[in-house]
């Protein structure tokens, strides 16, 4: 275990880019154990059962070879019914395995500030997989009206604005979220108005969009792979094309979907079958694919990108 350990981590560390410090330390190494590195703090991820002593004694070579500070545990079953049935502490025990507590910090990606709170559930503040999709919005973004459906703590956003986006409209259910991502994007010294934070469901503001004729040059989609909204219950294995036929009204002429997915079932074919019903109307045609950076993750990645460009 511990060489197999070492060996993930010199071998990632030494090839992170620069002002990056949120990274993946450990991805297919040891069997059902994945490690993300935020700053000082880690997060050990385990998709299988292990005792409690097998919890510490990883939590204690991960702190010792990065090193970090602490090393948070989150619990993953695989069975969907297992993880219903456990308390959220259990899942996501609220103080760290070892080291102490940290209630929040800020790290660095590529040059960029993100709030992370180490001890919120399951999801800590920023999907380290997704660090080329946000790269690419950067790049992508330069006076583009941007649209980011799912926005969570409004990474994309930020990558958008520094981009240089004339406008970035977050949308996500929860209000708590959105008000982590207007903190990330004032860490970024950018503006934005609190109309572009929005709270409800993505399916009922593309209608809202539509209607209203407004149009983005980019629309991201990075939605979970379940979920309950007023529009019904949504599997993205299942229902991927709904979500792109509902935002391909607001896509302007000529614009762009950038669709992400990292539901291990849907394959990257699947994943653009579905994509590609979803934007017939508008003869949608997939233009560039990509996934979590090979840097520090497994490849085949789980996180699949395509960028969608519609007539």
């Amino acid at each position: 275990m511990r060489r197999a350990l070492e060996a993930a981590l010199t071998r990632r560390r030494d090839r992170l880019p620069a002002d990056t410090d949120l990274w993946r330390a450990v991805d297919g190494e040891l069997d059902g154990v994945e490690v993300d590195c935020f700053g000082a703090v880690a997060v050990l991820s385990l998709f299988r059962a292990a005792t409690p002593e097998e919890e510490r004694a990883l939590a204690e070579a991960v702190a010792e070879l990065l090193p970090a500070k602490s090393v948070y545990l989150k619990r993953r079953p695989k069975e969907a019914r297992r993880a219903a049935n456990e308390s959220a502490d259990w899942v996501a025990p609220p103080v760290p395995l070892v080291g102490p507590e940290v209630p929040s910090l800020v790290c660095r990606e590529l040059g960029l500030s993100f709030e992370i709170r180490p001890a919120n559930g399951l999801s800590v503040g920023l999907y380290v997989d997704a660090r080329d999709a946000r790269a690419w919005v950067r790049a992508q973004a330069g006076g583009a009206r941007v649209l980011n459906g799912f926005a969570y703590t409004c990474g994309f956003g930020v990558a958008a604005g520094k981009g240089g986006a004339a406008r970035a409209v977050n949308v996500d259910l929860s209000r708590k979220v959105l008000d982590w991502g207007a903190r990330n994007t004032e860490l970024n010294a950018l503006l934005a108005e609190r109309r572009d934070f929005i709270s409800g469901d993505v399916f009922e503001w593309l209608k809202r969009f539509a209607k209203k004729d407004e149009r983005f040059e980019l629309v991201i989609l990075d939605p979970p792979g379940f979920s309950t909204a007023k529009e019904g219950r949504f599997t993205a294995a299942r229902d991927y094309h709904r979500l792109v036929a509902a935002a391909l009204p607001v896509v302007a002429q000529r614009g762009r979907l950038l669709c992400l997915c990292n539901v291990a079932a849907l394959s990257e074919r699947e994943l653009e079958a579905q994509v590609l019903r979803g934007a017939s109307a508008r003869r949608g045609r997939v233009v560039e694919r990509f996934g979590a950076s090979p840097i520090d993750c497994a490849q085949p990645s789980r996180l699949k990108v395509l960028v969608v460009e519609v007539d």
